[in-house]
């Protein structure tokens, strides 16, 4: 791979539509033994960030607040891929903040749970154990296939660098002849 054959527009455009696929994120997080844990949340995106509204009594919600991190994965489906070993995914390493309920920036962002997801959101903000979660992503990396890995970085996340311009190593070519 090197940056005179890749369209980096292109990349770049495949890499910020592939979250756009799902209402739900897959997240990392780390509970305070330092075991990874790992599941899912409904989300939105606003202005660079993804919105989780997630319950207290879920692991991934303790592991939050106590350090603050989450890390973040979109994947192609099983069903979409091409090849199963080199399916389009997109990982972002995330701060997460909790979002005061009684803020306005609460209200704004339930507004948009509400308008994805239906009437069902009201129900859910009556629940006290829920918290809104912003995941700010500050790193990622883009895999967009085998030897098309990219880091993702820069204030607004649209800095797209190739990790490795040279692709995957291979074994040395052996011949079939044997030696004497």
């Amino acid at each position: 791979m090197n940056d005179k054959t890749l369209d980096m527009n292109e990349v770049r455009d495949a890499y910020q539509q592939l979250p756009e696929q799902f209402n739900s994120l897959l997240m990392a997080t780390v509970n305070p033994a330092g075991f990874p844990e790992a599941s899912y949340a409904a989300y939105v995106k606003h202005e660079g960030s993804f919105y989780v509204y997630v319950s207290e009594l879920a692991a991934h919600t303790r592991n939050m607040a106590h350090s603050g991190l989450a890390g973040v994965l979109f994947i192609e489906d099983e069903d979409k891929a091409g090849n199963l070993f080199a399916r389009q995914r997109v990982t972002y390493q995330c701060t997460a903040l909790e979002v005061a309920r009684d803020s306005q920036a609460f209200e704004d962002i339930m507004s948009l749970f509400e308008a994805k997801f239906g009437e069902f959101i009201n129900f859910l903000k009556q629940l006290q154990d829920f918290h809104l979660y912003r995941l700010t992503p500050h790193k990622g990396n883009f895999v967009q296939g085998f030897a098309r890995a990219f880091t993702i970085d820069g204030e607004a996340m649209d800095q797209i660098r190739p990790i490795n311009d040279k692709g995957h190593k291979t074994a040395p070519n052996r011949s079939s002849s044997q030696p004497n």
